[in-house]
């Protein structure tokens, strides 16, 4: 028989208050995200109010202050390649660049160039119709023209085939396939040009096509579209001068005609606006140390409006608002948290990788979220939470806040190498090597051991792998002669 009795027991349990739970949701969201809950809560809740006049910053202005403090960071940073440095010098500057539909216009040397963002809007789709209405007003041709652009991807080829455009029109328009190939030529003279191409093949033919038969090279690089695209690829010159039987100097001359055309016609008509990057915090360089600021213009304070909070008095009515006052104040004191741990997170990150601030990649230190979580005496999910998705301006750049937290590889000397800096000096190594004699996964480890860090020839190569450079084979380049 089961015998009843009562039990008195003390035990201790974690509970997420409303508080709490908003805290964390405002430190784990990212700038846009942030704006737009406070957004809405201003619009919502009657006990908010903006303080000292202060708004929420406007995209534009966003952008304006980024850019301003981007040009302050570029001043601040060591010597920086000029643009004309990047420059890359085509042999036949008289050709018309026929992978956009834009031009540039000349300007004075004295001037500063400066790029300013199409703010239109218009997409690929919307930049091939407006040339359709113009080329087919109506008839059967416009409506097997606009189902030939609904097939075209944002890259500017063709994804369905020719028997597929004619059966997505039936029953509505009988046609046969030669119309829709013709209605495809047509299409395929649309700015820019290459657009509507079923391979890569056609679309770098297509934009050969208006070249002046004169032009140097013209022959030998349809011939290189149509038959050598892959050796071309792998730059295995030798296999197609053997192939096409001609002399180094022609093959130069088309290969350099070749590399002015655009893989992706479509990426140049796409003026749909960029999504910009807007830094949480900036650092800065104040005489011998580094100052971290939170970004005001991504942080607002917010107040509890005092003349609605002060007319509620004791009484039991108006709950509706009281509950608004309440969820005021948790909103403000948990913005005012987050500010708080994204400082003092920036700060602590700073403070390890100092060296990278100075130096550059080769000075990135090894980080891990449980050192700098030990160091604030916060727990490791909270330093977690504060740097994804936020990032630091830096006169190197801007950066994601998990950008400094790398795996760290055991050195000669004892201290620890982080993989960022290996990664740096792997790359800087590759590019220093004669293009004829390219490194080995073996010749980049030996340099490293010798250098004092102890890494495994399977690590250089997974490091090389990752930053995208090929093998030393795949790298060798055959001198042309």
């Amino acid at each position: 028989m089961i015998k009843q009795s009562l039990q008195l027991k003390l035990s201790q349990q974690l509970t997420l208050t409303p508080q709490l739970q908003m805290a964390i949701r405002l430190l784990q969201l990212p700038v846009l995200d942030l704006q737009a809950e406070l957004r809405e809560a201003l619009e919502k809740n009657l006990m908010l109010e903006m303080d000292d006049g202060l708004e929420l910053a406007p995209p534009k202005g966003e952008q304006q202050r980024s850019t301003e403090n981007a040009r302050e960071g570029q001043e601040a940073a060591p010597e920086q390649a000029s643009g004309d440095d990047f420059r890359e010098d085509l042999p036949y500057a008289d050709v018309p660049d026929y992978t956009t539909g834009y031009s540039s216009g000349s300007r004075d040397d004295g001037d500063e160039q400066r790029d300013y963002a199409d703010a239109s809007g218009t997409s690929l789709r919307e930049h091939l119709m407006a040339q359709l209405d113009v080329a087919l007003p109506e008839g059967d041709r416009k409506a097997i023209a606009t189902m030939i652009v609904d097939a075209i991807d944002d890259d500017g080829y063709l994804q369905e085939s020719l028997e597929e455009i004619c059966a997505n029109l039936e029953p509505e328009l009988h046609t046969d396939i030669d119309e829709v190939e013709r209605v495809l030529a047509c299409v395929q003279r649309f700015d820019p040009l290459g657009i509507g191409a079923r391979d890569l093949c056609e679309c770098l033919l297509l934009q050969l096509s208006p070249f002046a038969p004169d032009t140097p090279g013209l022959d030998l690089a349809r011939r290189l579209a149509a038959e050598c695209l892959v050796e071309l690829g792998e730059q295995d010159y030798a296999a197609i001068r053997r192939r096409l039987g001609c002399d180094p100097e022609e093959l130069e001359t088309a290969v350099a005609l070749l590399r002015s055309l655009s893989p992706r016609p479509g990426s140049a008509a796409d003026s749909r606006p960029p999504e910009y990057i807007v830094p949480d915090v900036f650092i800065r360089r104040v005489e011998e140390t580094w100052q971290v600021e939170i970004n005001p213009a991504i942080a607002p304070r917010l107040r509890v409006n005092a003349a609605y909070a002060g007319s509620l008095g004791r009484s039991g009515e108006y709950s509706t608002l009281r509950s608004q006052l309440q969820e005021a104040r948790w909103l403000v004191k948990s913005l005012e948290i987050r500010n708080e741990t994204l400082l003092r997170v920036a700060r602590a990150i700073v403070a390890h990788q100092q060296d990278f601030l100075e130096r550059g990649e080769q000075g990135m230190r090894p980080l891990v979220l449980r050192e700098i979580a030990e160091a604030l005496e916060l727990h490791e999910s909270t330093v977690s939470r504060a740097t994804t998705g936020k990032y630091m301006h830096t006169p190197r750049g801007v950066f994601e806040f998990r950008y400094f937290f790398s795996s760290q590889v055991s050195g000669s000397d004892g201290e620890s190498v982080s993989s960022t800096a290996i990664r740096a000096r792997i790359r800087k190594l590759i590019a220093d090597e004669d293009p004829a004699k390219p490194l080995s996964d073996s010749a980049l480890t030996r340099i490293l051991v010798g250098e004092g860090i102890e890494v495994a020839r399977r690590t250089v190569a997974k490091y090389r792998e990752s930053m995208g450079f090929p093998s030393s084979n795949e790298r060798r380049r055959v001198a042309i002669r």
